[in-house]
């Protein structure tokens, strides 16, 4: 059985990825494939309990290198437990949020220095990575609002400071250009159909396209 595809959806807060996510598995199973919605932290009982110690508490409850290490304790359980295997049975897996995550909101935006990171994500994930990184750009004030309007508590990455929200849309974008085979930049203002189009127009470009 050939192997599935790793789709991972990244940018700011409020971007509009868990909209994209459910669009893009909807049309990928009228297509007939098989498809796996996931997202970090998270997606494992583990991973999800260190999901609630990093979105919950004061902003300053970790430092962030304590953070990065967090998140990669579970993005490894991540991988072995879910994301891996389903590749493996052929499914396509789309995860809300991967590796880039953390090279943003810890790296970029919070300074911890890119050698130490990589030297982090080389020991745990080796080359593992997405076959496709779909990067939801959005002005973070208007992404901001957007997470306000959805009347849920608002997480402690939320509530940083919006200089650090500047900061973090541009290590996304800096992540795209840096690596264009694996990422493509996406307009986060267009109306949630125009993106999904988008985003389908690219799957099939960088991904179906070869294998016809």
């Amino acid at each position: 059985m050939a192997r599935g595809y790793f789709i991972s959806l990244e940018g700011g807060e409020g971007a509009g990825k868990t909209t994209l996510q459910s669009g893009l598995a909807k049309a990928l199973k009228a297509r007939g494939l098989a498809v796996t919605c996931t997202r970090e932290p998270g997606g494992t009982p583990g991973a999800e309990a260190i999901r609630d110690l990093l979105l919950t508490g004061s902003n300053d409850r970790w430092s962030p290198m304590s953070e990065a290490l967090l998140f990669y304790a579970a993005r490894v359980d991540h991988i072995e437990r879910v994301i891996a295997p389903a590749l493996e049975r052929g499914e396509w897996v789309i995860c809300d949020r991967f590796a880039d995550s953390t090279s943003a909101y810890q790296g970029a935006a919070g300074g911890v220095p890119s050698k130490r990171l990589m030297a982090l994500h080389d020991a745990a994930l080796g080359g593992f990575a997405p076959d496709l990184t779909l990067v939801v750009d959005l002005d973070p004030r208007t992404g901001l609002e957007r997470t306000v309007e959805r009347g849920e508590d608002a997480t402690r990455f939320e509530n940083f400071d919006l200089d650090f929200h500047h900061r973090l849309r541009q290590a996304f974008l800096d992540i795209a250009k840096d690596e264009p085979d694996r990422c493509a930049v996406l307009d986060g203002t267009q109306a949630p159909d125009t993106l999904l189009a988008r985003a389908l127009d690219l799957i099939r470009e960088r991904l179906l396209a070869p294998a016809a």
